[in-house]
């Protein structure tokens, strides 16, 4: 007599996507679903709020207004009343914002990290305590509250008018500082499907994730919508739905060729080029320009038997050069590969930020097929 077992839809199809993932050849620059795109909704949310910092070593903020207020605030609510016009000089408070990540699917009685900045004339946070700070969301509500001892990676000492600091002592953390006390609703159990959301906007990236999801479980299961977008028609029942996702996320996608690009660090000088950008035939000649002005202090002393009231004069004699380096014209032939472009760059002997001004020109010449972003 045969036996048949009946599994439910959702974990049918993980089965399905799991058996077409071992059976289905891996491209050579193939990677996961789960690398490429994200569920929808799925994130997740930043705190922040105001408190004090007590137990500081004479390093607090002293007797600026809002730490003298807030100290004052708090000994009222446990229950203690200062006389009218007497005010605290708090040296070892100070006060601070607690910044923390609400992850996704926290619930009440979990806990999460906390970071401590402060916001005064605090010399050094390290040895304080946070008192209980609760920690609100962008809609107001008190999602954690934070308390703990600081740990600052850093020390300093001072004496007679000199002072050493290692680090930075104005902001610390607190491992598992915060009790997770409201549970952030997600979307991901609603509806028909789930939507993946694309790390990158690129059209050719979200129809290939399509297709890979069609191809292991069936066609229509997936349509992409955008350049962003793919929503997937996805189980209604919790546990076969988070399996469902447990596999789509492992499904190998192969990747597009990325849009050709040129990334300048303004602030460091840095510049990075990927793979795809390529270089049309083109000369260049880039010379540097140097000006330097050195100024030298001349003292005019007065004769002897100089009048009454005569004063010395100090004055200053400046000297300008300017000093302009040939360049000369260097061919620059046609480069398909990054390793081509770099050595090509190279043979100029340009800084980084003479590269700058280089790739703009060869930008606007159309010698140089990439886009230029400057951060």
């Amino acid at each position: 007599m045969n036996r048949w077992t009946f599994l439910p839809r959702g974990l049918l199809a993980a089965m399905t996507i799991m058996a077409a993932s071992a059976l289905m050849p891996v491209p050579a620059q193939a990677t996961r679903v789960k690398d490429v795109a994200a569920v929808q909704g799925v994130r997740s949310n930043q705190l922040v709020g105001y408190g004090l910092v007590v137990g500081l070593d004479g390093t607090g903020d002293g007797n600026n207004a809002y730490t003298t207020r807030g100290l004052a605030n708090f000994m009222q609510q446990m229950g203690i009343s200062l006389p009218q016009g007497v005010t605290v000089q708090p040296k070892n408070v100070a006060a601070v914002l607690v910044t923390a990540d609400l992850p996704a699917f926290a619930r009440p009685g979990q806990t999460i990290d906390v970071t401590v900045s402060s916001v005064g004339s605090a010399k050094s946070l390290r040895g304080g305590t946070l008192i209980q700070t609760p920690l609100r969301g962008a809609d107001g509500q008190v999602y954690a509250l934070a308390q703990g001892s600081l740990v600052v990676a850093g020390a300093g000492a001072s004496a007679g008018g000199s002072s050493v600091t290692v680090n930075h002592l104005n902001a610390g953390r607190i491992p598992n500082g915060a009790l997770v006390e409201r549970t952030v609703p997600t979307p991901l159990l609603l509806g028909e499907g789930v939507t993946l959301a694309l790390r990158a906007d690129d059209f050719q990236t979200a129809s290939r994730v399509a297709a890979a999801i069609n191809r292991a479980i069936g066609d229509g299961t997936a349509q992409a919508l955008d350049g962003r977008t793919v929503q997937v028609r996805a189980p209604r029942d919790p546990n076969e739905r988070v399996a469902f996702l447990a596999s789509l996320e492992d499904l190998p996608v192969e990747l597009a060729t990325p849009t050709a690009r040129v990334v300048f660090n303004a602030r460091t000088g840095s510049v990075v080029l990927n793979q795809a950008v390529k270089l049309a035939p083109a000369a260049i000649a880039h010379g540097n320009l140097s000006i330097s002005i050195s100024a030298t202090p001349q003292v005019s002393q007065p004769p002897p038997f100089a009048p009454p009231g005569a004063q010395t004069v100090v004055t200053e004699k400046a000297d300008i050069q300017v000093q302009q380096d040939g360049g000369k014209i260097i061919e620059v032939e046609a480069s398909a590969q990054l390793a081509d472009v770099v050595r090509a760059l190279n043979k100029l002997g340009a800084t980084p930020q003479d590269l700058l001004a280089i790739l703009q020109a060869l930008k606007a010449a159309g010698a140089l097929k990439a886009e230029l972003e400057v951060i």
